[in-house]
């Protein structure tokens, strides 16, 4: 077996021949590491239905954590524009991660539905503490994120009054102390 060192964004193979495993992911018929580390290829189940071998990066031990497309991640409304709001990701999964990544979720982004009713300043506030989904890698700048399921959105928000607000329900978030309530994107958390 052939090891070689790779770093984000080298091409590790094609599509036609290979499957991205862990450490890769896709663009057009391209595959790309998404991680710095050691490139292997590992053979299929004989099972599967899908016989082309599998390519993955093995990731240094002492290397940071990175979000992937489909990972969960916690992070922090840092602004809120009309369009978009700015994210810092600072948690993938249930592991802090050791700088801060920059995200973005769009309107389109924020929940399955009326999705053309959006209003992005009654959705997030700077500060609110998020849970989303990575979406891809986005623009050079930052990873696309989406809270367009029930258990993503907004699951810490602080009031005017300095309280960490309740949810009162998926849209509203309501102060302890003064009871004012505020709009939000509210996360639905436990079951």
């Amino acid at each position: 077996m052939t090891t070689e060192l790779v770093t984000p964004g080298d091409v590790i193979g094609k599509v036609s021949e290979l499957k991205a495993g862990k450490g890769a992911y896709v663009n057009d018929t391209t595959i790309y590491a998404s991680l710095t580390g050691t490139r292997r290829i590992v053979s299929p189940l004989p099972e599967s239905l899908d016989q082309r071998a599998i390519v993955e990066v093995t990731g240094h031990k002492a290397h940071a954590l990175i979000p992937e497309p489909g990972s969960v991640v916690i992070g922090r409304v840092t602004k809120v524009m009309a369009r978009m709001a700015s994210v810092d990701i600072l948690c993938v999964g249930s592991k802090a991660v050791y700088e801060k990544f920059p995200g973005i979720i769009r309107q389109q982004d924020v929940r399955a539905t009326e999705i053309d009713k959006v209003d992005m300043h009654l959705s997030y506030h700077a500060g609110d503490i998020v849970r989303a989904m990575v979406l891809s890698l986005g623009d050079a700048r930052a990873y696309y994120l989406s809270t367009a399921k029930n258990e993503l959105g907004v699951v810490s928000a602080e009031s005017a009054a300095g309280e960490t607000m309740v949810p009162i329900s998926w849209t509203e978030m309501q102060c302890p102390l003064s009871g004012q309530t505020e709009q939000r994107k509210v996360a639905k958390v436990g079951s």
